[in-house]
């Protein structure tokens, strides 16, 4: 038997990410997700106001 080497292990720590300085082309393309995120959102909304796409209606046995 172990003894006390039961339960979770702490995790090791991680290197700080280094902060990288952002140009003009990384900061229009953060723009451009950014807008396109909203857009995407905009069109969720609008599609879950309206009803079912496809009724099926009463579905007959065909006799």
């Amino acid at each position: 038997m172990s003894g006390r080497d039961g339960g979770k292990k702490k995790p090791l720590k991680q290197a700080k990410k280094e902060s990288r300085e952002l140009d003009d082309d990384d900061l229009a393309f953060q723009a451009k997700q950014r807008e396109d995120a909203k857009k995407l959102a905009e069109l969720k909304a609008k599609a879950a106001g309206k009803g079912p796409l496809v009724s099926g209606g009463i579905k007959h046995s065909g006799k």
